[in-house]
Order: structure tokens, then C-alpha cells, then sequence
């Protein structure tokens, strides 16, 4: 695919057409756009204000009290790390499409995975080896099939390079047990890949779920972990990512290229930014305070809307992490052929057409497209208002909330008129 044709991505692509639509007077449930939909605590917006002074370019990679604290974030996970390790960038979207720039060979991604990184890598004419993740994660290729696949590419004349992981996952919500993610490592120091690891959902696990392990821990010489502040922290606008590349000569030679392009695409990330991001990686009690509470309102809503997908008939993994759920209709293919709902991409259509439910199919993943699967972004049920979105983030039970509870309910009716299940427990009526 040329550069010239290359598409808008799906997900900016269905909120641009959400948004219209609303306009235009349409009530639509938008599960369709992957973002956290928290306000913002006056703790950051005050960095914001206090960072306003920061206007020269600065250092490309960021500045050192800004790597140092990045430095510090991961040292606090179980990462040794210093500030010479870092990259910062406006988002870590940018760190990806530097990578994929920067490596050459083609680049095996899990199938469901995140819709940026094949288009991303096909922008560098990379050959993407694509292998289907394990019954119980999503985010990471199936060890049991990994190396069929990368024995088939070599065969086929691709020279895998490259490996990317998702811990938490998103489409699927998920995380890798250290168990997998242990035996994935083995597996790329065996076939000499190098792994990144985005890692930018670390920070949301539901409680009590298990701590997120990275192929870091396991082979750190050829493991780089991106991340940023869009999901824990919701500052998606404000475009903050980073990145940890391995402290050898080979890590520090592929970060010295990533440098040099980022010298010619972002300059810098920008000064007020690096001033919220010293301040958040360093991460004072109050900030801890917030992801806690953050984090808690993520899983409470997720597991609902787990309920409601499972109640409709369909299998769904159990969310751990993140904030979205990856549901399979195919229990009721029948029922749904009969609608001429017959893969993904009319799943997707007759939701939003006919249903009022926008979501993205699983086609915009790398999914099988004859698949009934879809990803639902479960964030975006907190409330229409800031006040609305605190009152969820401090409640103790936010799916007790009115305006949340409204939203399920219309969305388990959604789902009912569907599939002709009824998907949630009675509750008293709200409405």
C-alpha cells in the first residue's frame, strides 16, 4: 500500500462518524473509540500551568529530569533503568513508527492486535507474520503456534525481526500470564527477534488481578517497552509517550537511530508536556491516589459490560486490564445470519445502523473478518460531563450511578433486541 492511499485509521475514522452523527441528532452508545474519558485532576493541569515557561526545543530524546523520572518509573517495576535508556515523544505512537522505521525484516504481531501497528509497518513496506493469540489472553502470539509460523516465513523467504507484545492488551482487555510471557522471551532470544513490548495499559490492572510481567525481566538485552501518559492518566490530547530501550550496544545503536528520526519528525516533545511528565512519572501519593481510584471504576465498568455481552450469548474473556472487552457472537451466528450479519464488518455496521451501538469490528484488528467479534471500549459509559466522570471515578460503586446504570441498561437492551437474550440481572428501573 502506497503512502498516498494509506486510509484513516478506524478507530479516529468511527469517532469522527460518531461525532457527526450526534450532531446531526442520532443517540448512539459509542463504544467505539479507545479512550480513558476521565477529567483531568487539578494536580496536572497545575505542571500543565507551571511548564507554560518551557518554550525552547530542548533535548530530542527529553530532557534529563524528565528521562531521569521515567527512568525512576520503570526502576520501580523491576526494570533497572537510567536516564540515558530513555526516549521521550509526543505520544507513543510516534516511538512505534520510529521502531518500525528503524528495524528492518518483517515484524510478527498477534492477531487480534492494536490497528496501528500493521498499518504502520506496512508504511515501511514491512512484512507483518501475522499468529493468533492463546484461548486465555489476547495481546500476544500463541507460543504453541509461534514458531510454526516463523519457521513458515522463513520458508516463504521473510526474515522475522521483530516481535510485538501488548501487556494489557487492547482489543481484548486482557494480560499474559508470566508464564506465557516467559516462554514467548525464550523463544525470541531462540529465533534472535527483538521484542517490543507496549506497555502503555501497565498501570491498569483490575483489582486484585496480577502484577504485569514484561519480556524486560526475561531478556532485557533485546527488549525495548514503550509506554505514555494517554491511558493511565487520560491525557490522551496531550500527547505524552516514552520508551526504555536495552542498556547494550545493540539497544543503545537502535535508539540512537530512533533519535535521528525523531530529530526529523517531532523535534522534541514539548516543554509543558515534559513538565507533566516529570512531575506524573515521579508519581507523588496523590497521583497513586487517582490511578488507584482510576483503576478501580475501569474494572467495575468492564466486568458490566462483560455481563451484558455474556448475558447476550456470546463468549467473552474476563477483562484483567485496560478497558475494553473483545466479544465473539459466534454462539449465535444463526440467529444473526438471518439479520445478514455474516462477518465483522456487518456486525459492525448493523450495530451502529440499526442497533445504535458503535463499536469496531474485529477486521480492524487483524482478526479473522468471517469472524462475529468485536472490540467495545468500555470507558466511554462514564458520563457525558466532567461532573458526571468525577462522580464515577470517587464512587465506590459506580455502576450503582444513575447515569451509568442508565447507559448498561440501554445498552442490555441493545444487545437483547439482538440477540433475543435478555443480558443483565433484573435491576430496578431508572429510566
Amino acid at each position: 500500500m502506497s503512502a498516498h492511499a494509506f486510509p484513516p485509521s478506524p478507530n479516529l475514522a468511527l469517532d469522527e462518524l460518531v461525532n457527526h452523527r450526534r450532531r446531526a441528532g442520532q443517540p448512539l452508545i459509542h463504544l467505539g473509540f479507545g479512550e480513558s474519558q476521565l477529567p483531568v485532576p487539578d494536580f496536572l493541569a497545575d505542571r500543565l500551568h507551571a511548564g507554560a515557561a518551557r518554550n525552547r526545543y530542548g533535548q530530542i530524546g527529553g530532557e534529563l529530569d524528565c528521562r531521569e523520572a521515567a527512568a525512576g518509573y520503570f526502576t520501580r517495576r523491576g526494570l533497572r533503568t537510567h536516564a540515558d535508556q530513555v526516549v521521550m515523544a509526543p505520544g507513543s505512537k510516534p516511538v512505534l513508527l520510529a521502531l518500525m522505521a528503524a528495524l528492518p525484516g518483517a515484524v510478527v504481531l498477534p492477531r487480534p492486535c492494536w490497528v496501528t501497528y500493521e498499518p504502520q509497518a506496512r508504511l515501511f513496506a514491512r512484512e507483518v507474520v501475522g499468529v493468533p493469540v492463546p484461548p486465555q489472553c489476547g495481546g500476544v502470539p500463541d507460543p504453541d503456534r509461534l514458531v510454526p509460523a516463523l519457521r513458515a516465513a522463513r520458508r516463504a523467504g521473510l526474515r522475522p525481526r521483530s516481535i510485538v507484545l501488548t501487556l494489557p492488551d487492547n482489543p481484548t482487555g486482557t494480560h499474559a500470564p508470566a508464564a506465557v510471557v516467559r516462554r514467548l522471551a525464550e523463544i525470541a532470544d531462540d529465533w534472535d527477534l527483538l521484542v517490543i513490548s507496549d506497555e502503555i495499559y501497565r498501570d491498569i490492572v483490575h483489582p486484585p488481578g496480577d502484577a504485569i510481567t514484561s519480556p524486560a525481566e526475561f531478556v532485557p538485552d533485546r527488549t525495548v517497552v514503550t509506554s505514555g501518559l494517554s491511558k493511565s492518566l487520560a491525557l490522551g490530547g496531550w500527547r505524552i509517550g516514552f520508551a526504555r530501550f536495552p542498556d547494550t550496544v545493540d539497544g543503545l545503536a537502535l535508539q540512537s537511530r530512533v533519535i535521528g528520526l525523531a530529530s526529523e519528525i517531532w523535534s522534541s516533545l514539548a516543554g509543558p508536556m515534559q513538565e507533566v511528565a516529570r512531575y506524573a512519572l515521579s508519581e507523588p501519593p496523590e497521583l497513586r491516589r487517582h490511578l488507584a481510584a482510576s483503576t478501580r471504576l475501569h474494572g467495575a465498568v468492564a466486568a458490566a459490560v462483560h455481563e451484558v455481552m455474556t448475558g447476550s450469548g456470546a463468549s467473552c474473556r474476563p477483562p484483567t486490564g485496560g478497558f475494553y472487552v473483545y466479544p465473539d457472537l459466534a454462539p449465535i451466528r444463526g440467529r444473526l445470519a438471518k439479520m445478514g450479519i455474516r462477518d465483522s464488518a456487518s456486525l459492525e455496521r448493523h450495530l451502529l445502523d440499526r442497533v445504535g451501538v458503535a463499536v469496531l469490528g474485529g477486521h480492524h484488528f487483524g482478526d479473522d473478518p468471517t469472524a462475529l467479534r468485536f472490540r467495545a471500549a468500555t470507558s466511554m459509559l462514564y458520563g457525558e460531563s466532567d461532573e458526571e466522570r468525577w462522580l464515577a471515578l470517587e464512587s465506590t460503586d459506580p455502576v450503582a450511578l444513575p447515569h451509568i446504570e442508565r447507559l448498561l441498561d440501554n445498552l442490555s437492551d441493545a444487545f437483547s433486541t439482538l440477540t433475543g437474550h435478555s443480558t443483565r440481572s433484573p435491576m430496578p428501573a431508572l429510566r
